[in-house]
């Protein structure tokens, strides 16, 4: 079989597995301006406390450090965008853990190209070092945003990445030209920490990160800032004019579960830990943990004018 012939089979297989796109590029050092960007971004504290961005930057800047041998990185992108939403969590993760849902179809990918010739391999979804938008938008899936989001022209941006590091040359695509965002500023005129600016994110400020990952003291204001959602943070990418083009996908895996459907602000008011443990215990929520879940919602309840301390005596006494 050709080198031709294997990476067409490669893509229709992606395809197959249920991945919306498939780009292949030859792996090596990223671009070096791209590398002094992310170096100054990380030097300017704008990673917050996300230390593990910190760590292995050599690996993060090469992927053939990450995997010994490897030649082509395989991208894939997977739209997450659900049937139906529900209020209070980021539309990433209404379903199950994404990390696993792509990386466990990657795994399938890399059996079946097993099958055709003998490959060794790694899949990552968000799980290692790896600049994956850049690949992504090397691979010519789509391009980075204002909103820092990769956007597929046609598709928009509600959608995971995957990689597939192997040890085999393939064709390569070649990358988008232009920046489609043109004058649209509406993610960061939008953006309720004013995180996002033409000199990209400042993680210190986004709300996603505030009510996700970070550990300390919020702001004061951060309740009236969630809207309608205390886990994540939507706004810069439902306010993009390309997601007029963004379609539910037909996952199962990827759509909220009856439960979740049935939630009243009472019921998540009034979340107990056996209750967390059992809604989310296959689910990309589980980073946040339980009590600062809980913060997130009493700061969201006490937005809203509700007698929050009432249910949060225990947890508000550490966001007076």
């Amino acid at each position: 079989m050709t080198k031709e012939e294997l990476t067409a089979h490669i893509k229709a297989e992606a395809l197959r597995l249920g991945f919306d796109v498939c780009g292949i590029v030859k792996a090596g050092p990223v671009a070096q301006e791209v590398a002094t960007m992310f170096n100054n971004w990380i030097e300017r504290g704008c990673c917050a406390t996300m230390q593990y961005l910190e760590r292995n930057c050599d690996k993060r800047l090469d992927p053939t450090l990450l995997v010994k041998g490897c030649r082509s990185v395989i991208t894939v992108a997977l739209n997450y965008a659900p049937r139906q939403t529900i209020e209070g969590i980021a539309n990433y993760a209404q379903g199950k853990d994404y990390h696993k849902i792509v990386k466990d179809r990657l795994y399938l990918l890399l059996q079946y190209i097993n099958k055709i010739c003998n490959v060794q391999g790694r899949a990552f979804c968000d799980s290692a070092p790896i600049l994956e938008r850049y690949w992504a938008t090397k691979a010519g899936i789509g391009y980075i945003g204002r909103n820092r989001q990769l956007i597929i022209p046609g598709k928009g941006s509600n959608f995971f990445l995957g990689e597939l590091l192997v040890d085999i040359e393939l064709c390569y695509d070649a990358p988008l030209v232009g920046n489609l965002c043109g004058n649209c500023h509406r993610c960061i005129d939008n953006c309720p920490g004013k995180a996002l600016s033409d000199n990209g994110l400042d993680a210190n400020k986004c709300l996603s990160y505030l009510t996700i990952e970070h550990r300390g003291e919020l702001p004061e204001n951060i309740g009236e800032m969630m809207e309608n959602c205390f886990y994540g943070c939507d706004r810069c990418q439902t306010v993009c004019p390309h997601n007029r083009f963004s379609t539910p996908n037909n996952n199962s895996e990827l759509q909220p579960n009856d439960t979740l459907l049935q939630m009243t602000k009472e019921i998540w008011y009034n979340l107990t830990q056996e209750d967390y443990n059992v809604l989310f215990s296959e689910s990309a929520v589980e980073r946040c943990g339980y009590e600062q879940l809980m913060r997130n919602i009493a700061l969201f309840r006490k937005a809203q004018g509700k007698d929050w301390q009432q249910d949060f005596t225990g947890i508000t006494e550490e966001i007076k």
